[in-house]
C-alpha cells in the first residue's frame, strides 16, 4: 500500500468524526435556542401576571366593596355626619376597581375559575342599578330610600368578591409555582446543554489540535523532503560532474589500449602477410573500429546530456563533404550488393557555414542505418534547398520499413528499431537520438516516414547559411604537390612505456628520429637543452607531475625559436574542453588516441614544409574522424594464466622478440622496485597523500601491464585503484600482496612461454 492511499484511508473516518461532531453541536445549539425561547415565554407570561396584578385587583375590589357598604351604612346611621357626597366618592372608587378585573385579559387568565363569570355579572348588575342614583349622569336623586335599596344588593357581592380574591391568589400562586418549576427545569436543561456543548467544544478543540499537529508534522515532513530533494539534487549534480570526470578518464583509459592495438594493426598493413593473416587482420580492424564507434557514441551522449557539446561552424565545401561521405559509404554499399545513389540539386550552395564533423556524423548515422536494414535495392541521399533557404538532406532506402510502434520509439535512447532476439543489426541504439540532438543543436531537426516493407525516408533540415569560398593560408596555398619529405626530429612526451615503445616503432618506420620524455617537466628540459632543434613535439595531456597543458605553456614562454616549436596534442582525452584548453595553452594540433599510422604520417607531413605559428587552430590537424565513445573489449576468451595472448601477439608484430623480452624484463625489474613503495603507501593509507600516491601507482601499473598483455596484473591494479577511500590498511596490504604474487606468476608464465629470458 502506498503512503498516499494509507493517508486517504485514515482521513475518511477522521472526516466522518468531524461531520458527526459538527452536526451534534448544531443540534445542541438548536436545543439551547429552544430552551431560551421557552424561558422567554415564561418570563413574558410572568410579566403579564405582574402587570395585571389580578390578585391585588380582586383584593382591592373586595376592600372597596366593604368600604362602600360601610359608608352607605354610616350615611343611614348619621346622615348629618356622613353625607351623600362621601357615598358618591366611595362608589366612584368602587367602580374604578371594577374596571381592573372586568376585561378580556383577566377573563382569559381566570377562565379556569367558575366563580369569575357569575361574580362579575352580579357586580355589573349592581353597577347598572346603582348608576341610576350614583352614576355620572344619575336619572334619579340619591335618597335614603335609594341607599336602603342598594345596600342589600351590595351585601350580596361580598361572598363572590371574596371567592374571586381567593381564587385569583390561588391561581397566581399555582402559576408562580409552575413558572419556578419550569425555570428550574430550564436551568437544569441549560446547564446540561452547556456542559454537553463544552464537551463538544473540547472534542472539537482536541480534533483541531490534532489536525494542527498533523499539519505541522506534514509541513516538517515536506520541509525534510525538500531538504532531502535539495541534497539529492546536489548529490545528483556532483554525481553528474563525477560522471563527466569518469568518462573523461575512461576515454583516456580505453583509448590508450586502442592506440596500441590499432597502431599495431596499421604497422601490420605495411608488412607481408598471408591471405589468411590479411583476413584475420581485417576482422580485427573491423571489430576495433566498431568498438571505437560505440565509445564515440557514449562520449557524445554524455556531452549532449551535460550541454557541453558545441558545434563549431566554419566555411566548408558542401560538395566535397558529400563526396567524402559517398566515397566512404559506397564501399559498405558494394559489400552488401546495394546501390548508393547521391544527388545534389543545382540550387544547393557549394560553400556553407557548418560544423563538418557533426554534419558528417549525422549523414554517416543515417546512411549506415539505411544500409543496415536494406537487403536488396538501393540507398539514396538527396540534398535540396527548401523555400526558406534551409538545406534538406533526405536519406531513403528500400529496406524493411517500420510500423507505427517502431516509429514511436525510434528517437528514444537505447531503443533500436529491431529489438527481437534474432535481430541481425547490432548497435547501441544511440545513433538516431544523437543525430537528432545534433541537428537540433544546429537549429534543425529530423523527421521520418516509413511503412513496413516499403522502406524508410529520413529528412534532415538544417539552416546552413551560404558563404563565400575561404581564402587559403599562405603557407598552404603555395605548397607544391608531391614535395619531398625530410627526416623530422620529434620529441614525444608520453608517460606509458608501452606507448613509448609503440611510438618509437612507428616513428622509426616513418623514417623520423625520436626523443622520449616521461612527463611534462622532462619534455620542457629537453626543449630547453636540445642541441638540435625539435621539428615537432607530440605531447600527451595527462602525465604525472607537470601535465601537457602546463608543459606547453612553459615551452611557449621560451624565447624563439624554441618557444615556437609546433606542439601537437596526442591524447586519449577526446572531450571538447580538452581541445579548448589545448588551444589556449598554445598547441597547434590535436590527435586523438588511438592514433593510426596514417594519421601520424599525415600529421607529421605538414611540418616537413613549413612550421605553423603557435596558436594555429587545432582543427587543422588530422584527428582521424569523429571522437565519440565505446565499450571495452572483452579479452576473457584470449586470456590464459593471466596473459592476454592477443595483445601479446599484436605487440610482437611490431617489436622483435628481443625487444619485447627487454621490454618485459624492464617492466618486471621496475615493478620489483615499486612494489615495496606501494606497500609503504598501503601501510599509511589513512593519509590522503599516501592514498593518492597509491592510486597513481596503481593507475600506472594497470596501463603498463595491460599494454604488455599482463591481464591478471592489470585487473588487480584496477581493483586497487578503484578501492574505497576509507578501505582499511590491512585490506589494501592484501591487495598489494596479491599484485606482487600475480607479478611473480606472470613473470614465470612469460619465461615458460619463451617471451622472457629467465
Amino acid at each position: 500500500m502506498t503512503p498516499g492511499v494509507a493517508t486517504d484511508r485514515r482521513a475518511v473516518p477522521r472526516r466522518a468524526w468531524m461531520a458527526w461532531l459538527a452536526t451534534t453541536l448544531v443540534l445542541v445549539l438548536a436545543a439551547i435556542a429552544y430552551v431560551q425561547w421557552r424561558q422567554f415565554k415564561l418570563l413574558d407570561t410572568a410579566s403579564h401576571f405582574q402587570n395585571d396584578a389580578l390578585g391585588w385587583s380582586f383584593s382591592q375590589l373586595e376592600t372597596e366593596q366593604l368600604r362602600l357598604r360601610n359608608e352607605m351604612q354610616s350615611h343611614l346611621d348619621d346622615p348629618a355626619l356622613h353625607g351623600l357626597a362621601a357615598v358618591r366618592l366611595r362608589y366612584d372608587i368602587f367602580v374604578s376597581r371594577v374596571g381592573l378585573v372586568d376585561h378580556e385579559r383577566a377573563a382569559r387568565i381566570m377562565a379556569q375559575q367558575a366563580i369569575y363569570g357569575p361574580a362579575v355579572a352580579k357586580v355589573q348588575a349592581f353597577v347598572r342599578e346603582a348608576d341610576q342614583w350614583l352614576g355620572e349622569r344619575p336619572s334619579m336623586p340619591l335618597t335614603r330610600a335609594a341607599v336602603v335599596h342598594l345596600l342589600p344588593m351590595l351585601d350580596e357581592l361580598g361572598v363572590p368578591l371574596h371567592d374571586l380574591s381567593l381564587g385569583a391568589s390561588h391561581l397566581l400562586y399555582q402559576r408562580a409555582t409552575e413558572r419556578n418549576g419550569a425555570v428550574r427545569q430550564q436551568a437544569q436543561m441549560g446547564i446540561a446543554l452547556t456542559a454537553f456543548q463544552c464537551l463538544l467544544m473540547f472534542a472539537l478543540a482536541f480534533i483541531v489540535l490534532r489536525q494542527f499537529r498533523s499539519i505541522t508534522e506534514r509541513r516538517r515532513a515536506l520541509e525534510t523532503l525538500a531538504d532531502t530533494l535539495g541534497t539529492a539534487r546536489r548529490e545528483a549534480d556532483a554525481a553528474n560532474r563525477a560522471k563527466s570526470v569518469f568518462l573523461a578518464n575512461m576515454s583516456h583509459e580505453i583509448r590508450t589500449p586502442f592506440h596500441g592495438m590499432l597502431g599495431m594493426m596499421s604497422l601490420l598493413q605495411d608488412s607481408r602477410l598471408t591471405p589468411a593473416q590479411q583476413n584475420m587482420l581485417g576482422t580485427a580492424r573491423e571489430s576495433a573500429e566498431h568498438l571505437l564507434d560505440i565509445l564515440n557514441d557514449i562520449l557524445d551522449l554524455s556531452q549532449l546530456e551535460s550541454g557541453k557539446l558545441q558545434v563549431q561552424p566554419v566555411t566548408i565545401d558542401l560538395q566535397q563533404l558529400v563526396a567524402q561521405v559517398e566515397a566512404l559509404m559506397r564501399a559498405q554499399a558494394h559489400a552488401k550488393g546495394l546501390a548508393l545513389e547521391v544527388h545534389m540539386a543545382p540550387n544547393v550552395p557549394r560553400w556553407v557555414r557548418a560544423d563538418a564533423t557533426r554534419l558528417k556524423q549525422i549523414l554517416f548515422n543515417l546512411l549506415s542505418n539505411g544500409l543496415k536494414f536494406t537487403r536488396v535495392g538501393a540507398v539514396g541521399l538527396d540534398v535540396t534547398c527548401r523555400g526558406d533557404g534551409a538545406l534538406l538532406f533526405t536519406v531513403t532506402d528500400s529496406g524493411i520499413g517500420m510500423d507505427d510502434a517502431t516509429l514511436g520509439r525510434l528517437f528514444q535512447r537505447f531503443m533500436q528499431g529491431d529489438e527481437t532476439p534474432s535481430r541481425q543489426a547490432h548497435g547501441t541504439g544511440l545513433g538516431l537520438q544523437i543525430s537528432r540532438e545534433l541537428a537540433q543543436l544546429m537549429g534543425g531537426d529530423i523527421a521520418v516516414r516509413s511503412q513496413p516493407g516499403a522502406g524508410s525516408a529520413f529528412s534532415v533540415w538544417l539552416p546552413l547559411p551560404a558563404a563565400g569560398p575561404p581564402i587559403a593560408p599562405a603557407n598552404e596555398a603555395g605548397m607544391p604537390d608531391g614535395v619531398a619529405t625530410r627526416r623530422l626530429h620529434v620529441l614525444v612526451a608520453e608517460d606509458h612505456p608501452v606507448n613509448r615503445a609503440y611510438m618509437e616503432a612507428v616513428l622509426d618506420k616513418l623514417g623520423h628520429s625520436a626523443v622520449f620524455a616521461p612527463d611534462g617537466a622532462t619534455a620542457l628540459q629537453a626543449v630547453q637543452a636540445a642541441t638540435e632543434r625539435f621539428d615537432v613535439v607530440l605531447m600527451d595531456l595527462h602525465m604525472p607531475g607537470m601535465d601537457g597543458f602546463a608543459a606547453t605553456r612553459a615551452i611557449r614562454a621560451l624565447p624563439p625559436p624554441r618557444g615556437t616549436v609546433p606542439i601537437v596534442a596526442l591524447t586519449a582525452d577526446a572531450f571538447h574542453e580538452s581541445r579548448h584548453l589545448a588551444t589556449q595553452a598554445g598547441m597547434n594540433g590535436f590527435i586523438t588516441k588511438p592514433a593510426h599510422l596514417p594519421q601520424l604520417r599525415d600529421a607529421l607531413a605538414r611540418y616537413n614544409v613549413a612550421e605553423p605559428a603557435a596558436g594555429e587552430a587545432a582543427g587543422h590537424a588530422p584527428t582521424g574522424g569523429p571522437t565519440l565513445p565505446s565499450t571495452a573489449t572483452n579479452g576473457a576468451a584470449s586470456t590464459e594464466d593471466g596473459l592476454d595472448l592477443v595483445t601479446i601477439a599484436d605487440v610482437r608484430q611490431s617489436l622483435s622478440a628481443e625487444q619485447f623480452s627487454n621490454l618485459l624484463a624492464g617492466f618486471f625489474d621496475e615493478q620489483a622496485r615499486l612494489v615495496p613503495e606501494m606497500r609503504h603507501s598501503a601501510t599509511h593509507v589513512a593519509s590522503s597523500d599516501a592514498r593518492a600516491d597509491l592510486r597513481a601507482r596503481a593507475h600506472a601499473l594497470k596501463g603498463a601491464s595491460a599494454s604488455l598483455g599482463l591481464q591478471g596484473v592489470a585487473a588487480l591494479a584496477a581493483q586497487l585503484q578503484r578501492g574505497p577511500a576509507d578501505a582499511p590498511s590491512v585490506l589494501v596490504l592484501e591487495q598489494v600482496g596479491a599484485i606482487e604474487r600475480q607479478l611473480e606468476a606472470s613473470r614465470d608464465q612469460c619465461v615458460k612461454r619463451g617471451l622472457l629470458v629467465g
